[in-house]
């Protein structure tokens, strides 16, 4: 691996795609510090701190802290990863955008264009309903400075430049720089939290709130889980596909045999998102709408507190179902098997058509079951660690999930680069034998 990391330097165009992702995430973490216009910092810090456990921790942490300090991305890249789920569930359900979505490049490029537009739609909303919980007290009284119209229309169109202004800066890094910019601008978010937990835990340690012991197991564990998780998320169940020898044009293409790969975990981070925002939700309206005390504050208290064992239940829950629905969207047997016929290939000892589609959606069904139960293992663990051992921050859940996985997509792009040029990867022996780039 160290002979991977000196490698870089022998490549002019991977030096200039990683500094160019360095500095686009540079300019993003600036951005992250920006207050919006007419608004008081430290009150909205304040309310933040009592609305642990709502869906606007949840969404600061997907901002990188920036929705914490009302920056002007406080909104972050949640529009555009809502927008883009969005037109991935409308391709199933509207003829003309799956029609479209079977086009190629071209068709892509038309869905990606309608992704943008509904991220704008969707921040111009969310910068809305933001503003006017501002306006009213929802963050705290005395967070506006000068309440009025003139505040709602310059919060809403700062907020919505600002996740249309992050939307770009990750498409060039896509384009330009190394690995996926969105991805990139959450795991950037994600890691900037973390000098500040290990400061909190070191002064839990000072205190001898936590011992050193603790401390040992803890790093432990960390590093067990972390393993874990990279583990199973290169996991992937293969299904051999034999293709026969047939005369394409005046080529002749060979019998072979190539695979399908199914993923453990095909969903990747999208159930624990959905299920934290539909558990958390009622949570955060009675935040705002509070009683005084009554029935409905008393039942979160007592049942639906992040921790409680109904709480988990339907955590798990939920997480298992978003674990099928989203597969079923993402993957489709029907049109695996589909492919697989008109390609001249066929699954050994199955035959093509219905009964290859039914293999596998058996096969997917069982390793998504799998899937679900390692996803609720790893979602539930940092609610574990934080209620029943004490510890300061969250660790484990979606923000591992995402951290492992865009890194392991970012070293392999690193390796992808340092091999095709014959250079020594990441993973020892990894060489290419093509042509010196």
């Amino acid at each position: 691996m160290i002979g991977g990391v000196q490698n870089i330097g022998r490549i002019p165009e991977l030096q200039r795609r990683i500094l160019f992702t360095l500095g686009m995430l540079a300019v993003y973490r600036v951005g992250a510090k920006i207050a919006v216009p007419g608004i008081n910092p430290d009150v909205i810090r304040q309310t933040f701190e009592q609305l642990a456990g709502t869906a606007f921790s949840l969404f600061n942490v997907f901002s990188g802290g920036a929705l914490e300090q009302l920056s002007v991305f406080a909104l972050g890249i949640m529009p555009y990863i809502s927008a883009s789920i969005i037109m991935q569930l409308l391709t199933v359900v509207i003829p003309q955008l799956e029609a479209m979505k079977k086009e190629g490049a071209e068709g892509q490029k038309k869905i990606t264009q309608y992704t943008r537009y509904g991220t704008i739609v969707l921040a111009l909303f969310q910068g809305v309903l933001l503003a006017f919980a501002l306006e009213s007290g929802q963050f705290g009284a005395g967070a506006v400075l000068e309440p009025g119209l003139p505040f709602i229309l310059m919060t809403t169109l700062t907020l919505t430049a600002g996740t249309t202004f992050i939307m770009w800066l990750g498409e060039q890094i896509t384009e330009r720089g190394i690995g996926n910019g969105i991805s990139l601008v959450i795991f950037s978010g994600i890691i900037i939290t973390m000098p500040s937990a290990l400061a909190q835990l070191w002064e839990l340690v000072r205190t001898e709130q936590f011992s050193l012991l603790q401390v040992i197991f803890l790093f432990a564990f960390v590093i067990v889980l972390t393993g874990f998780v990279v583990f199973v998320e290169r996991g992937q169940r293969r299904i051999p596909i034999q293709h026969a020898r047939r005369v394409v044009g005046k080529k002749v293409a060979q019998a072979g045999t190539s695979y399908f790969p199914l993923r453990v975990n095909t969903a990747n981070v999208i159930p624990p998102i959905f299920a934290s925002s539909l558990l958390i939700f009622p949570s955060t309206i009675a935040q705002f709408g509070s009683d005084g005390g009554g029935a409905v504050d008393r039942f979160f208290q007592d049942y639906l507190f992040p921790g409680g064992l109904l709480y988990n239940a339907i955590y798990v829950g939920l997480i298992i179902f978003f674990c099928f629905f989203y597969t079923a969207i993402v993957i489709n047997p029907d049109d695996v098997a589909d492919n697989i016929k008109r390609s001249g290939g066929s699954i050994p000892g199955i035959r093509p058509g219905r009964r290859t589609s039914e293999f596998i959606d058996h096969i997917l069904s069982r390793i998504t079951l799998v899937g679900a139960i390692y996803v609720s293992f790893i979602c539930v663990v940092p609610v574990l660690l934080s209620t029943r051992f004490g510890v300061p921050f969250y660790f484990g859940g979606t923000a591992l999930l995402i951290v492992v996985g865009v890194s392991m997509d970012l070293m392999s792009q690193i390796e992808s680069h340092l091999v095709s040029r014959q250079y020594e990867g990441f993973v020892q022996g990894a060489r290419a034998r093509g042509r010196i780039g």
